[in-house]
């Protein structure tokens, strides 16, 4: 048997597999972005300092995009907390992430997110205040698939509640 013709093959196919590597392209180079420092002469207009106590209207996220969302108090005087809790539903998948604003009684207000991925029990816990007749003031958002925030609860938290 002859074995010119599986030499002269494998040198063909050899010459081809190098010729396949040299020829790849290169992606073209990015520009990279400069940023221009601008100056005004006019002062920022500050956020507005008004804060409200009272909640307001919310929203129902669609029927598929449902979510069921926990607010409460731990009820613990040295270490007060206003805890939000995933509780499921249909939009545990959909949902992007969940934003929680608590405007305490004394004035602070504290911010948290509950990101995905999105699952029962996932929580968030901010500070709470624990005075007598104090009311703390909790508000969750639902960020849509499309991006648009959702109110889906503004209410009271109370320290504690006696049944």
């Amino acid at each position: 048997m002859n074995a010119r013709p599986i030499v002269i093959i494998f040198v063909f196919l050899l010459l081809l597999l190098i010729t396949a590597g040299c020829m790849q392209t290169t992606p073209p180079a990015t520009p990279t972005i400069t940023a221009v420092e601008t100056t005004s002469t006019e002062a920022p207009t500050p956020p507005p300092t008004t804060l409200s106590l009272t909640p307001g209207p919310t929203q129902t996220l669609p029927e598929v995009w449902g979510l069921e969302i926990q607010v409460q108090s731990n009820g613990v005087a040295i270490d007060p907390l206003i805890i939000v809790s995933c509780q499921g539903g249909k939009g545990l998948n959909f949902i992007q992430q969940i934003d929680v604003k608590v405007t305490r009684s004394d004035g602070v207000v504290e911010t948290d997110v509950i990101t995905k991925p999105l699952y029962k029990g996932k929580e968030v816990s901010l500070r709470g205040t624990t005075a007598p007749g104090y009311r703390d003031r909790a508000e969750v958002w639902a960020t849509t698939p499309q991006g648009d925030k959702v109110k889906i609860f503004d209410d009271y938290v109370a320290f504690r509640t006696y049944h």
